[in-house]
């Protein structure tokens, strides 16, 4: 058995260029997730949504799909984790039209925001209260990848979202809370892939998507590993996401387990 892989973009445009690879009818949502297997709402980071359009979007998708949904900028970029419990029960209750089909929530923080043990434990904390799936954070300050942030992470079931390109060096790879044996059995492995060289804009060559599969092979089974593509400013997430799901499906070498 393998790890159970999801593919999908931050948001879910479908450009021009690859119409043909999403058919049928229905809104684009309906298309998209009938091809691909997860999406991130990058919206909430800067809105609050009625909760009939998140009703609507979880109907819109099939039972299989899963859906992770980015925390309000106001509180990781604006209060800096410094939030009160009952703001951040808000949000996550506000979520809850979604259903079982949201999965994870992704903490992204600014490049200047360095570690405060306290406030960060107390911050995840927080959001665990309000919401049992997984939780992910980017962080982007060089303290976030010490051994005591390793050890905060860990404790309070976090997981560290694997970064390209990785800002400041280690963010590549996955850290955090992998599963109670630390090899990602049970917890959910999250790849954010920006666009490299030109963030946002990129696309990702043959080559290093054919890496990114045999990475992805080694985890075990129970682990839910999530591949976004944020790299939509001129399309390329959902091309880069479609040439990804096909080499999966490619035969590949044995490995040996993690």
């Amino acid at each position: 058995m393998s790890a159970t892989v999801r593919i999908g973009t931050a948001a879910w445009s479908i450009p021009k260029a690859v119409a043909g690879s999403f058919p049928g009818g229905g809104s684009q949502l309906t298309r998209y997730a009938r091809v691909l297997g997860c999406v991130e709402i990058n919206s909430t980071f800067t809105r609050v949504h009625r909760p009939t359009t998140l009703e609507r979007w979880a109907a819109e998708t099939p039972d299989g799909f899963r859906l992770s949904a980015k925390l309000p900028e106001a509180m990781t970029h604006g209060a800096r984790l410094k939030v009160p419990r009952a703001e951040v029960r808000a949000f996550t209750a506000s979520l809850a039209g979604l259903g079982d089909k949201l999965a994870a929530l992704l903490v992204q923080l600014p490049p200047s925001l360095d570690l405060e043990t306290r406030t960060a434990r107390a911050f995840f904390r927080s959001v665990h209260a309000g919401f049992d799936g997984a939780v992910l954070c980017e962080p982007r300050h060089p303290s976030w990848f010490t051994a005591a942030a390793e050890r905060l992470l860990v404790e309070e079931r976090v997981g560290r979202v694997a970064a390209d390109p990785a800002r400041p060096p280690g963010a590549a790879s996955p850290g955090g809370w992998l599963g109670d044996a630390g090899d990602g059995r049970g917890a959910t492995v999250y790849y954010r892939w920006h666009g490299s060289p030109r963030m946002y804009w990129s696309r990702y060559d043959d080559e290093w998507l054919a890496s990114r599969t045999r990475e992805i092979a080694r985890w075990p089974a129970a682990t839910d590993v999530w591949c976004v593509f944020d790299n939509t400013a001129a399309g390329a997430a959902a091309d880069d996401a479609l040439r990804l799901r096909a080499l999966m499906h490619q035969p590949h070498e044995p490995h040996e387990p993690r």
